[in-house]
């Protein structure tokens, strides 16, 4: 399994503006380079040690943003004419560190909930939801020969 950077995929620090009332998390602004067009925003939830994965979308790009908690994305790039094919990228998410990540389509996705707690996920889309655009795979689908289990240092 190579781990890498994936061609195309984006991570942008975001500001988080935190003070005694609560916080204000910034996601996306139509000003930003990578954002390109709008479609639907929705939120995902994760359960620890769930893992919600494969999907791919064929003509979506995706800008996830982690409201709340901890997880695991984990990234597979199988695009043939990509520089980066065969290549896994695993970017973390934690609350305490605001980041977007923008990915192109055609890129397989997932997440595993980490910590104790419910993780949220947010997806700007540029695309709304569209049942024919997504393809899906068993978390556990032999193809990837990707593992989920917990990873200590």
């Amino acid at each position: 399994m190579k781990i890498g950077m994936i061609d195309g995929v984006v991570i942008t620090p975001k500001k988080k503006i935190v003070d005694d009332r609560g916080a204000i998390f910034h996601m996306l602004r139509n000003d930003e380079p990578v954002f390109s067009k709008f479609g639907e925003i929705y939120f995902s939830k994760v359960h620890p040690g769930v893992v919600k994965a494969w999907h791919i979308h064929r003509s979506m790009t995706l800008n996830y943003f982690l409201v709340t908690g901890s997880v695991r994305l984990a990234l597979f790039d199988d695009r043939e004419s990509s520089h980066s094919r065969g290549v896994f990228q695993e970017i973390y998410l934690d609350e305490s560190d605001s980041k977007l990540v923008t990915i192109p389509p055609l890129v397989w996705n997932g997440f595993k909930g980490l910590g104790s707690n419910s993780s949220i996920v947010a997806n700007c889309s540029t695309e709304p939801h569209d049942p024919e655009e997504i393809s899906r795979r068993p978390f556990d689908d032999i193809y990837f020969k990707y593992d989920w289990s917990q990873k200590n240092g």
